[in-house]
């Protein structure tokens, strides 16, 4: 249950209507690092939405009526990213954002085509490495869905925070800070 405390911390299970994990897993786990400070572990994310389709993959058929999967890293990254961004958001009622992520581990299904656009996006978030995350990319043979070119799971540092253990109240989906994010498409 969302936002009651275990042995292993406080899960966070973003609402109905979006993307919910495909085994049973939170969204995210925070636990106390003592000294008033916790971490916030958000699971692999993806850039899949509340209805299971995903961003920057589209089904088509080609003129011989075949059927083709076309998929865009940047904007699989940017979902990703966006997602991310909702979870703890979500998770700390606001009170963190991706300024707080200290650690990502990207996981790509082809680095040689994917690598560059994924960095483009990244960047995007964080412009300046002295304070992006700590991050390894590693290739992957392939993640749960062939839709998915990416998946991401990091470690957010939530200074000065204290975890509350409460049912879920969180029903209603925060606007993010950054202005290019906007819509539930998480």
């Amino acid at each position: 249950m969302s936002g009651t405390t275990h042995p292993n911390g406080v899960p966070y299970l973003r609402p109905a209507g979006n993307a919910q994990g495909l085994a049973n897993y939170p969204h995210a786990r925070m636990v106390t690092a003592g000294h008033g400070a916790s971490y916030i572990h958000i699971s692999g994310t993806s850039s899949r939405r509340g209805d299971g389709s995903f961003v920057g993959a589209e089904r088509a058929h080609d003129p011989n009526g075949n059927p083709s999967l076309k998929l865009d890293i940047r904007l699989q990254t940017g979902a990703v990213l966006k997602n991310i961004a909702a979870i703890i958001d979500g998770a700390t009622e606001g009170r963190a954002g991706m300024q707080n992520v200290v650690e990502v581990t990207v996981f790509l299904t082809n680095m040689k085509d994917d690598y560059a656009g994924m960095n483009e996006e990244w960047n995007k978030v964080w412009p300046d490495r002295t304070t992006a995350p700590a991050r390894t990319t590693v290739e992957v043979r392939a993640l749960p869905r062939e839709e998915i070119l990416v998946e991401m799971k990091c470690v957010a540092w939530l200074a000065g925070f204290q975890l509350r253990a409460k049912a879920q109240s969180l029903t209603k989906p925060r606007d993010l800070v950054h202005p290019r994010w906007s819509g539930n498409d998480c």
